[in-house]
């Protein structure tokens, strides 16, 4: 298996850190390979070399190769890895995760790059996509028979009592404009007038200093804990009573699943495919991207009415419990392999 080191801070790493605490490398004889790392260009440019080297090494050992991809640069990366396997003749499993792949595919790609692109997604022997969206999308591109939905999975915690009407919103993940920051900072701005006691906890790593600044204005009713992992994110979970993905793309965040798996009221942008996994009403709100007013409209549905808050977050959790375990993930992915591997 390849994708971005199991250190970096993202999603795929997430999702893959997830099979591993899952067993998934008890089950089969497991190779990860690590083709990414959060640094600088020189440290991202040697640990591609390196994980290629590794990868020629280890390959004559191995029957099948997943790789996890997402666009832009990883989708250049990988293709040399889905290229390399197929010329040795390996099984290739492709599991595409970026949510900008379509952006990516329509408008930075030539007509020339885009034939090429096609071309590799199709020498996959499986292709796997989070949810529906994506099927359709890269149905379009490469036949939707050969596409196999898998969607993103997480460990359910064991159950907790939640203090809903706290009025503690939490945020996980890049704290950049494409995550919707600059709206979500001004939502606060204009909902911590009704709700005094309100407090925003922004969890992740800056990448755009403006947004940062931004935060000043609203100074005592923001915490930045940096990027958080495991028993602490996990607090951070049990403790807030709502969580907020306002972002402008997505494919099927796994931050989304953690908050529903831990009955948060949720308010979260309809992209992607955060549809398949929050029913508006239902197991949470959706809101328009880059729309400030949506996000304040449903934001306030659920500070206001913390029965309401606890409803659609007990609801969350019980849709987590039936359709994102990662035990019934693994156990999907294992049957993807068999099916590869043509033993069944």
């Amino acid at each position: 298996m390849v994708g971005p080191d199991r250190s970096v801070h993202g999603g795929v790493s997430g999702m893959v850190n997830n099979y591993f605490d899952a067993g998934l490398n008890r089950k089969v004889d497991l190779c990860y390979i690590g083709t990414m790392v959060d640094g600088s260009k020189y440290r991202k440019l040697w640990q591609a070399v390196r994980a290629y080297v590794q990868f020629l090494v280890k390959l004559p050992q191995y029957d099948i190769v997943h790789v996890n991809m997402a666009s832009d640069s990883s989708y250049y990366r990988k293709s040399i890895f889905i290229r390399t396997a197929k010329a040795c003749r390996r099984k290739v499993v492709i599991h595409q995760h970026g949510g900008s792949f379509q952006e990516f595919y329509q408008q930075e790609l030539s007509e020339k790059g885009r034939r090429s692109a096609r071309k590799v997604l199709s020498m996959g022997d499986a292709f796997l996509v989070l949810g529906t969206e994506w099927k359709n999308f890269f149905g379009a591109l490469i036949g939707e028979e050969r596409i196999t939905v898998l969607p993103n999975a997480v460990q359910i915690p064991e159950k907790t009592e939640k203090q809903y009407g706290s009025h503690k919103i939490l945020f996980l993940g890049r704290l950049c404009k494409a995550k919707g920051i600059g709206e979500l900072l001004d939502a606060v701005g204009q909902l911590r007038e009704k709700y005094p006691d309100l407090h925003l906890y922004l969890a992740g790593v800056w990448e755009e200093e403006e947004l940062r600044a931004q935060v000043r204005t609203l100074e005592g009713c923001v915490t930045q804990p940096g990027w958080i992992g495991g028993r602490q994110k996990q607090q951070y979970l049990r403790e807030c009573d709502i969580f907020v993905l306002p972002s402008y793309f997505e494919g099927q965040p796994v931050s989304v699943l953690e908050a529903m798996a831990n009955a948060c009221g949720i308010v979260a942008s309809e992209v992607g495919d955060i549809p398949d996994m929050i029913v508006d009403k239902e197991t949470g709100f959706l809101s328009r991207p880059q729309d400030t007013g949506s996000l304040v409209e449903k934001l306030d549905k659920l500070l206001a009415d913390p029965a309401l808050c606890r409803l659609l977050g007990e609801n969350a959790r019980r849709k987590a419990e039936t359709d994102f375990s990662i035990e019934s993930s693994v156990e999907q992915l294992l049957a993807v392999y068999k099916a590869v591997s043509g033993s069944e």
